[in-house]
């Protein structure tokens, strides 16, 4: 993996990540590298009150596909998994859509002795918790991701859901996070409302609907985009769908890697 663009542009808290950039030679970066580059901004502690920070993970083709076969992993890589691995290793909370979370077999986050000092210095638990986006509540809470998590899954839903699915949602160990009113959920209010739970730290996963929500309420302060150098054609869907914006928000480059033809971009809002 090697560096195309300094990531020294893209640290704020002078963790040394600025060691990474120079001469264009591949190497396997460590995680602890990884860690450094894809710090959050400073300011950010994993308890009190604190201005979060969403940051998306998605992989897309060259083509703009965000999936083939309804799932990611296909055009995906293992310098990808790496990425994922570390940025799940940062969060203070991981966020999915519930159709998301049925398609990619979704499970507990877990521990990594690799981030664990790391983690334990910003005030965080052993793992990013788990939030599920959901209106109907259809959700399976039999499944490990809700009776066997290191720390308690989130299911985030509106204040009119189906009671007795609340219900089995709380049964099974969730927490109940109503971030909405009626059976719809506020993009904007699940950040607001996992940030006063000390959840700054935030990280999206998808799937593309949900994205496309945060996208529209102008709640994503970072993108990392992993570009596949694939081509799938057909109709698989793009990195966010559903509303549009009305005038296109502008993002800013902050640093790009690459390994064996697949691009690793981060990008974050353009403040003004």
């Amino acid at each position: 993996m090697r560096s195309l663009f300094p990531v020294t542009d893209l640290t704020e808290s002078g963790s040394g990540a600025e060691d990474l950039s120079g001469p264009l030679i591949d190497r396997e970066w460590s995680l602890d590298e990884l860690a450094d580059a894809y710090a959050y901004p400073a300011g950010l502690p994993a308890e009190g009150p604190a201005t979060p920070w969403l940051r998306a993970n998605m992989v897309s083709t060259l083509d703009g596909a965000a999936q083939h076969d309804g799932r990611s992993q296909p055009i995906s890589c293992a310098a990808d998994m790496r990425i994922f691995g570390t940025l799940r290793g940062l969060a203070d909370v991981v966020i999915a859509g519930a159709e998301t979370v049925r398609l990619e077999g979704y499970r507990p986050a877990r521990a990594r002795e690799a981030f664990a000092a790391r983690r334990a210095a910003a005030g965080q638990g052993p793992a990013p918790a788990v939030a599920v986006v959901t209106g109907s509540m259809e959700l399976d809470f039999s499944l490990p991701l809700f009776t066997e998590p290191l720390v308690p899954t989130l299911v985030v839903t509106g204040a009119g859901a189906p009671g007795d699915r609340i219900a089995a949602a709380r049964k099974a160990g969730a927490e109940v996070v109503i971030a909405g009113e009626g059976a719809r959920v506020d993009p904007a209010r699940v950040v607001r409302e996992l940030a006063d739970r000390g959840l700054t730290r935030q990280l999206t996963e998808g799937g593309p609907r949900l994205l496309g929500q945060f996208v529209a309420a102008g709640a994503l302060d970072e993108l990392c985009l992993t570009v596949s150098p694939m081509l799938t054609a057909g109709d698989a869907q793009r990195i966010a769908g559903g509303p549009g914006v009305t005038v296109p928000e502008r993002f800013s480059l902050t640093s790009l890697l690459e390994e064996a033809g697949f691009l690793f971009t981060r990008y974050r809002r353009t403040d003004g």
